[in-house]
């Protein structure tokens, strides 16, 4: 599990563990599993990730690639791994 917040998904909290989804403050245009997002179109600014995040999760926080989604998967556990600047 990695922590880097380039590596956590702004909006869901989802740890990528080996892609960034930002670097060196660069959108890396990776689309997360979990909530569907798109780095560099839905997290570039914090009223942006906060709409798409409320959205997400008013709609269920169904995941955008249900296949992956862990047994057990805990939505409030995922996103206490936002970054604080995210949140």
């Amino acid at each position: 599990m990695n922590k880097d917040p380039e590596y956590v998904c702004r909006i869901c909290g989802f740890d990528f563990e080996d892609v960034a989804t930002w670097e060196y403050g660069v959108p890396q245009y990776v689309i997360c599993l979990c909530c569907g997002m798109e780095s560099g179109l839905e997290d570039t600014d914090l009223e942006k990730v906060r709409n798409y995040r409320a959205e997400w999760v008013a709609n269920g926080a169904l995941w955008a690639s249900p296949r992956h989604q862990p047994e057990n998967w805990n939505v409030l556990a995922q996103m206490a791994d936002l970054a604080a600047g995210w949140r």
